[in-house]
C-alpha cells in the first residue's frame, strides 16, 4: 500500500503560481507518477506524468506553463505551475502506478483544491 498526500493547493490570481506537492508513505523509486486534475462536472483528466527515469508528459493544455518533477530520495513530487488560468481550477489529484509480483497497482492521493481568480 502507498498513501498519497497532496499539499500546496490553494487561491490565485491568473498569471500567478503555485507549486503542488505530493509525498508518498514509502518508495516511489519504481514508479510511474503523475497529477491528473477534476473539474465541476468534468471528467479527470491527466495534467502530467513522469516515469522513474524522469521521463515526462504533459497535456497539450498545460504544455509550457506547469512542470512534473520528482525526488526519489524524499518519495515526493511535484508540479510547478506557471501562468495559471481560470480553466486551471480544479482538484489536483496524484496518482502512483506501482508494479509488485507482475501486477499493477493505482493509488490516489485525496486531492488538492486549485482555484485561479480571473
Amino acid at each position: 500500500q502507498v498513501q498519497l498526500v497532496e499539499s500546496g493547493g490553494g487561491l490565485v490570481q491568473a498569471g500567478g503560481s503555485l507549486r503542488l506537492s505530493c509525498a508518498a508513505s514509502s518508495s516511489i523509486f519504481m514508479s510511474l507518477m503523475g497529477w491528473y486534475r477534476q473539474a465541476p462536472g468534468k471528467q479527470r483528466e491527466l495534467v502530467a506524468t513522469i516515469t522513474h527515469v524522469g521521463s515526462t508528459n504533459v497535456a497539450d493544455s498545460v504544455k509550457g506553463r506547469f512542470t512534473i518533477s520528482r525526488d526519489n530520495a524524499k518519495n515526493t513530487i511535484y508540479l510547478q505551475m506557471n501562468s495559471l488560468k481560470p480553466e486551471d481550477t480544479a482538484v489536483y489529484y496524484c496518482k502512483a502506478v506501482t508494479l509488485s509480483w507482475g501486477a499493477s497497482y493505482d493509488y490516489w492521493g485525496q486531492g488538492t483544491q486549485v482555484t485561479v481568480s480571473s
